[in-house]
Formats: structure tokens, C-alpha cells, sequence
């Protein structure tokens, strides 16, 4: 095991899920079914962010640039799982310090991933053309 591959997935994950669940332990509120949802969601979502990180490889970036286009494993269907799975964590995490009010976060970042991602797909499109836009018909987001 490279030690990109440490640091893109196993560092990640285990950092993720030693916080998640430090969490999940310690946040004031009950612990009733929607902690519990709330966990279900939590891990889903960090599971994706680290499983589309890994799959994007080198292709990562917090700037868009279209250095390969990657269709393959979770991108096969989604063409954003991290911002997918981003709002999917942060629902779980509001669900589990069980504050409504935070609800406002992921709501708003809804907004801003649109943008951020139709301007990825503006940069994908203008590198890989006609290969992005059969791509982009047959995934979702």
C-alpha cells in the first residue's frame, strides 16, 4: 500500500469514523430512532465522500480542472457523489446533536454545490467534449 493511499482513504476513514463517533457518544439530545437514523445517514455519507476521494484518485481537486475524466466505480452512475454524500453526512450529523436550526446548513450548501458542480461540468465539457456529454446522459448529478 502507497502512502497516497493512506492518506486519501485509510487516514480519512478512520479519522472520520473515530470523530463520527465521538459524536454520536457525546452530543447533547436523546437517544432515540433519529440518533439512530442519524448515525445510519452519518456513515452512509462519510463512506461515500471517502470511497468517491479514493476513486478520483490524482483527479482531485478543490479548484476545477479536468485532469482525466473518471466514469468508473461510484461515478459510473453519479457524477457528483462527494457533494452528494457531503449533504447526506451533514443531514445525519444534524439529525444526531438533534438541532433543527443546523438543518439551515446543509440546505443552504445545496445552493452552492449546484454551482460549484455546473461549473466542474463547464471545464470536463470544454476538455473532453463529446465524451463528457454522453457521460454526463446517462448519470445523475
Amino acid at each position: 500500500m502507497d502512502r497516497g493511499t493512506i492518506w486519501r482513504l485509510w487516514l480519512p476513514l478512520v479519522a472520520g469514523l473515530w470523530g463520527f463517533g465521538c459524536i454520536f457518544q457525546s452530543a447533547p439530545g436523546p437517544h432515540g430512532l433519529a440518533r439512530w437514523i442519524g448515525l445510519l445517514l452519518g456513515l452512509i455519507g462519510l463512506a461515500g465522500v471517502i470511497l468517491s476521494r479514493y476513486t478520483l484518485g490524482r483527479s482531485f481537486s478543490v479548484a476545477p480542472k479536468a485532469t482525466a475524466l473518471v466514469t468508473s466505480g461510484i461515478y459510473s452512475r453519479i457524477r457528483n457523489p462527494i457533494y452528494i454524500s457531503g449533504e447526506i453526512f451533514l443531514v445525519g450529523l444534524v439529525l444526531i446533536v438533534w438541532r433543527r436550526d443546523l438543518l439551515i446548513v446543509p440546505l443552504v450548501l445545496i445552493p452552492v454545490q449546484i454551482v460549484r458542480a455546473r461549473r466542474e461540468a463547464a471545464v470536463l465539457e470544454a476538455k473532453f467534449g463529446d465524451a463528457y456529454r454522453e457521460y454526463r446522459k446517462r448519470t445523475w448529478f
